[in-house]
């Protein structure tokens, strides 16, 4: 649960470029043509996962105002990823963010998918506090 109306936490989150800034895992973001936020946005995402340094390029598959992100990631570690937005009592915004990830047969592929799935969610948890206290 975030502290914020959701227009507000929408209006931090649609920045797809500050996302290394409440993101641990994510080092740094290049976008890959001129668009930065819509249907279509393709950029790559330098991202650490402890000794791990890999590049997740990701394009915007499904963009809602106000409500949803979603992304395809094309990158070494495929799958789909999406934030959802929604009113919550109080004026409060409830953030969801899915990931369905598949990794590559050199990170162990479905098996580096299982061991790595608990470290991924408790650095995702992490982000989800970070976004949650730029608020």
């Amino acid at each position: 649960m975030i502290a914020a109306p959701r227009r507000q936490v929408w209006a931090d989150v649609r920045d797809i470029a500050s996302h290394v800034a409440w993101m641990e895992d994510a080092v740094e973001i290049q976008f890959l043509g001129r668009r930065r936020s819509g249907v279509g946005t393709a950029f790559d995402c330098v991202t650490r996962v402890g000794p791990v340094t890999l590049v997740d390029r990701m394009e915007v598959t499904a963009w809602r105002p106000g409500r949803s992100i979603g992304v395809r990631h094309v990158g070494v570690v495929s799958g789909e990823g999406r934030f959802v937005l929604r009113r919550a009592f109080g004026g409060r915004t409830r953030f969801t963010w899915e990931e369905r990830l598949f990794f590559p047969w050199w990170l162990g592929g479905p098996v580096g998918a299982f061991v790595g799935a608990p470290v991924l969610r408790r650095i995702w948890r992490r982000n989800l506090r970070n976004l949650a206290a730029r608020f």
